[in-house]
């Protein structure tokens, strides 16, 4: 499908807007979640606010893809932005915690529909050869957004009032909206296909019930109901894959991966999840404990490895569209972040804070360079009919290997710190401010233990990468092709021209 260099235009800049907004909802909140939970009055479900937003968008994420290709992207597209900014409102108007988490959930269920069918929408209007471009302009919405969100939530937070963190979507979202109306263009879907249902319920079940699992595993007053919560997720994502080879419309076609293709960007799109997103949550407290930095300057770190994603993710994006290459950003990506990630994990406490900062830069480098390429690569692998499905499971792997590689680090390092620090002090009240003034003794001790902990955390993080390597390599050579024509076989490997 070809539109005028207008249309295009107008349409990269409403799906950039919604993409943004809907990023920006994941992190925009953190900073004012203390004053919602005070005003509240509901400090103990204060995490439900980003969990329910985070566990509905990916538990949609299949439904929202399949759904993309059974009706049409525009549809799904514009009916959940119009959910979203309903849900901003509902959200800012909020009287209680459980009609903001209600509301939050509703909320991340449409945010999934607006950042996947962005980038289906973008596959059906481009050419594999531009697709690397518009879609490294779109993915860079998500670095954006985690570094202004913090801070502009705790500016709108002092100066507005928390529910202007919600309504701040408004404007933009309806203007966006009316650029959509007029921009997203209407995509054929042929004769009615049936939907996955079984398919569907048992996915959601399974994946809620993992997450569940992952996070009280770290809680011994939990462990039964943790042992409950696997047994159901083994048993539901059992029943997903039988219900998955025989259905006919599967939400997730496992013959998808007979393609090397598709098995070898699949396997990328997991390890950026489990190899950076899992990790960078941590590294302020990491740096606060082990560098005896304060939160503000704690912060500079993350910020320099998602920096150098989001230059990478443009850069590589423009350069494999102008070659048509795709395979030597992935190889290189993955290999900087590997050995960005060892030298993390062979740092010794107290080397001075630039030189973390330089190297999760390169860590965000290496990932950047591949993390929207390898979008664009796999939806060149699929007929144009199964392109929000291919989307979505790519989208999926990445959303389920951050949220389950998240858990399992907060667990290592909450067992590992508690096992290590002497009695004189309590893991359940450790805070930076407590260490910071303590003796010199006890900071350098904690600071120890903490660079102990995490060492082979990050050395198990550029291992993920490696295995990366092996997939990167894996992929077919070739270029991105010029042509409007989709593949006619899941099979083929139709990327070289």
């Amino acid at each position: 499908m070809t539109l005028s260099p207008l249309r295009l235009r107008l349409l990269i800049a409403s799906l950039l807007t919604v993409s943004f907004l809907g990023a920006l909802d994941h992190t925009i909140v953190a900073t004012s979640l203390a004053t919602v939970a005070g005003e509240l009055g509901a400090l103990e479900h204060m995490s439900w606010v980003v969990v329910g937003y985070t566990l509905a968008s990916t538990v949609l994420l299949p439904v929202l893809g399949k759904l993309g290709d059974l009706v049409g992207p525009r549809l799904v597209f514009l009916t959940s932005l119009v959910v979203f900014l309903a849900a901003s409102v509902a959200c800012g108007f909020a009287q209680d915690m459980t009609w903001l988490v209600v509301a939050r959930i509703t909320q991340g269920m449409s945010s999934a529909g607006i950042q996947l069918m962005s980038q289906t929408i973008v596959a059906h209007v481009t050419t594999p050869r531009q697709r690397p471009k518009y879609m490294g302009v779109i993915g860079a919405a998500f670095p954006i957004a985690i570094l202004v969100g913090p801070v502009l939530g705790g500016l709108i937070t002092d100066y507005w009032g928390w529910p202007w963190v919600f309504w701040i979507n408004i404007p933009f979202g309806l203007a966006a909206l009316g650029l959509a109306v007029f921009a997203v263009p209407h995509v054929e879907v042929g004769a009615p296909r049936r939907f996955d249902v079984a398919g569907a319920v048992s996915f959601s079940i399974a994946f809620v019930a993992l997450v569940l699992a992952v996070t009280w595993i770290g809680d011994p007053a939990a462990a039964s109901a943790a042992v409950v919560a696997f047994t159901i997720s083994a048993i539901a994502f059992a029943a997903f894959f039988l219900i998955e080879l025989r259905a006919v419309e599967p939400i997730v076609p496992l013959r998808f991966f007979a393609n090397r293709t598709i098995a070898a960007g699949t396997a990328l799109s997991a390890i950026i999840g489990v190899g950076l997103f899992s990790v960078t949550a941590y590294l302020p407290t990491y740096f606060q404990m082990a560098y005896r930095t304060s939160a503000t300057v704690s912060g500079f770190v993350p910020i320099a490895t998602v920096f150098g994603m989001l230059v990478a993710n443009l850069s590589t994006g423009w350069l494999a569209s102008r070659t048509g290459r795709y395979r030597v950003y992935a190889i290189g990506g993955t290999s900087l972040a590997a050995a960005g990630l060892l030298v993390m994990s062979l740092l010794p406490v107290g080397t001075p804070l630039w030189v973390p900062m330089a190297v999760m830069f390169v860590v965000g480098v290496g990932t950047g360079s591949f993390m929207s390429l390898i979008v664009a690569v796999v939806q060149g692998a699929v007929p144009r009919n199964e392109t929000g499905t291919i989307t979505a499971t790519v989208n999926l792997v990445r959303q389920m290997g951050a949220t389950v590689a998240t858990a399992v680090i907060g667990g290592v390092i909450g067992v590992g710190v508690a096992a290590r620090l002497p009695a004189s002090l309590d893991a359940s009240t450790l805070t930076p401010q407590l260490v910071h003034g303590s003796s010199a003794d006890v900071q350098a001790q904690v600071a120890q233990i903490y660079g102990d902990v995490l060492a082979p955390v990050f050395a198990a993080l550029a291992l993920a990468y490696a295995l990366g390597i092996v997939a990167a390599v894996l992929l077919p050579s070739g270029r991105l092709s010029d042509e409007h024509e989709p593949a006619a076989d899941v099979a083929t490997e139709p990327l070289t021209a």
